[in-house]
């Protein structure tokens, strides 16, 4: 099947928000006792309330979650695009796409509006879904409010869960290589480096004019 829409996931791949992640999660570990390599290893692509359910099964999920949201929003001024994002994104103006997200809507939009990137129509985050990532659930959610079939979806994510999610929608995966090795990320179709490789690669599927 043509692919007629990209699929985006945000942390690691339109904002560059490990290091402020890795913060909040610290302080959250050390302040509830708990290893913050550990704790950290179980964040990726996931929501925070389901990393607290693995980490600290003991806690309060939806508590936990209004703490981590306070000190993710102390961070918010550290949190610019990664390289690249702006023009991927400006070139995908007209077409059709998406943001597939584990995150807040409201921080996810008020970081897009604060660095200047645009927020497509459809936007898909972990409150939307009762099974979030590595659920299919968020994807195909997506897609169905883009009006397509998952296999006509490229998504592009930078962790195994999210990538896990993605092949299980049965959309294609392009592997970004920001946050994993590429040899984490086996189950994408293919990977890329950067988002410039991410732009090359959707260019040769029709989805952006050649320059």
């Amino acid at each position: 099947m043509t692919i007629s829409a990209v699929l985006f996931d945000v942390d690691g791949v339109l904002l560059d928000s490990a290091a402020a992640h890795r913060r909040v999660w610290n302080s959250w570990s050390l302040t509830r006792g708990l290893d913050p390599e550990k704790v950290w290893q179980l964040t990726f692509g996931r929501r925070p309330e389901d990393t607290v359910k693995d980490a600290a099964a003991h806690l309060d999920p939806a508590f936990e979650r209004q703490v981590l949201d306070e000190l993710l929003a102390q961070e918010r001024n550290g949190i610019l695009p990664v390289d690249g994002a702006v023009d991927l994104l400006g070139a995908l103006s007209g077409s059709s796409w998406a943001i597939v997200t584990s995150g807040d809507g409201d921080f996810v939009e008020a970081r897009f509006a604060a660095v200047g990137l645009p927020l497509p129509a459809v936007r898909v985050y972990g409150s939307d879904v009762e099974h979030a990532k590595p659920a299919p659930e968020c994807f195909a959610l997506a897609a169905s409010r883009l009006g397509i079939a998952t296999s006509a979806c490229v998504v592009v994510e930078d962790t195994p869960v999210g990538i896990t999610a993605a092949v299980a929608a049965g959309c294609t995966v392009i592997g970004l290589t920001t946050t994993h090795p590429e040899e984490s990320l086996r189950q994408a179709h293919m990977c890329a480096a950067s988002l410039a490789e991410v732009r090359n690669l959707l260019t040769r599927k029709g989805l952006l004019a050649r320059p």
